[in-house]
C-alpha cells in the first residue's frame, strides 16, 4: 500500500521527493533516461502524466509537454507499456496522473486493471470530484490502488475532511490558486494552510505547485511529507538536456 510505503521512508528521511513527467516528452527514449536519473538520484515516488489535449491543469510548460507528446503519436496504450517497463526496473511506487476523459475513454474497470496488473499504485484525477467518481474510488480501493485528492487554499475544511474519506495512500496540497508552473511565494503563510490541511486528514500530506529548488525544500521540511517537483525537471530539460536531471535532484536534497 502507498500509505504504508511513504510511512517507511519517512522514517528514514524527514522529507520525501516525487516527481512529474510527461510520458512521451521528449520522447519515450529521453523518458526512459529521466526516470532512471530521477530514481537514482533518490526520488521516491514518480507522477506519470498519459498526455492529455486539454490539460487543464497544468501551465504552459507541462500543456507543451502534452501537446508535444500528442503530436509524436503517444497513446495511452504506449504510456501502460511504458510504466509497466519502469515498475519492473525500478522499485519506487509510480502513479498516474491524466483527466478524466481518458479514463472514462478506455474505461474505468479496464483502466483499473491495467494499473493493477503493471504495479500502478494509485491516480491522481484533477477534474474527478468524489461526486462524480465513487465508481473509480471504489474500484481503486477495492485492487489496492489509491485514488489521491486535491486539497487548495480555497477548499473549505468541511471538503478537504470529505476528499480525506474518499482518499488513500496520500493528499496533494497545491500551495496555491492557478496551474502549474507559476511561481509560489515559500513563506510562513503557508503554515496557516497547512495546519488546515493537517487537521482535515491522517493521511501524509504532499506539497506541490512551484516546488523548484532546495531552499524550497528546506522551507517545507518537517511541514508536508512529500514535496513535489514538476514543471521545473521540464525546465531543466528543456535548457541543459536530459544529463542535467540527475545532478538537480541530488542537489535537492
Amino acid at each position: 500500500m502507498l500509505e504504508s510505503y511513504i510511512q517507511h521512508q519517512r522514517k528514514q528521511k524527514d522529507i520525501l521527493l516525487m516527481t512529474h513527467i510527461v510520458v512521451g516528452y521528449p520522447s519515450l527514449d529521453d523518458c526512459e533516461k529521466i526516470v532512471h536519473e530521477m530514481v537514482v538520484s533518490g526520488v521516491d515516488i514518480m507522477e506519470l502524466q498519459i498526455p492529455f489535449s486539454e490539460p487543464i491543469a497544468d501551465g504552459p510548460v507541462i500543456l507543451r509537454a502534452n501537446q508535444m507528446a500528442l503530436e509524436e503519436g503517444i497513446t495511452v496504450a504506449d504510456c501502460f507499456d511504458f510504466a509497466k517497463r519502469m515498475k519492473q526496473k525500478y522499485d519506487i511506487p509510480f502513479l498516474y496522473m491524466t483527466y478524466a476523459n481518458i479514463m472514462h475513454k478506455y474505461g474505468i474497470h479496464q483502466f483499473v486493471s491495467r494499473m493493477v496488473q503493471d504495479g500502478i499504485s494509485g491516480s491522481i484525477i484533477p477534474d474527478l470530484p468524489p461526486e462524480e467518481g465513487m465508481d473509480y474510488i471504489t474500484t481503486l480501493k477495492a485492487n489496492s490502488c489509491s485514488p489521491i485528492f486535491i486539497y487548495a487554499p480555497t477548499t473549505s475544511d468541511e471538503r478537504m475532511s470529505m476528499l480525506s474519506q474518499h482518499g488513500s495512500g496520500f493528499i496533494y496540497c497545491v500551495a496555491r490558486k492557478g496551474v502549474t508552473g507559476a511561481q509560489t511565494n515559500f513563506s510562513n503563510d503557508l503554515d496557516t494552510y497547512l495546519n488546515r490541511c493537517r487537521a482535515a486528514t491522517n493521511l501524509p500530506i504532499a506539497l506541490g505547485f512551484g516546488v523548484k529548488d532546495r531552499a524550497d525544500i528546506e522551507f517545507l521540511t518537517g511541514k508536508v511529507d512529500i514535496a513535489v517537483i514538476g514543471t521545473q525537471t521540464l525546465k531543466i530539460v528543456e535548457d541543459q538536456g536530459v544529463t542535467a536531471v540527475g545532478p538537480y535532484i541530488r542537489d535537492l536534497r
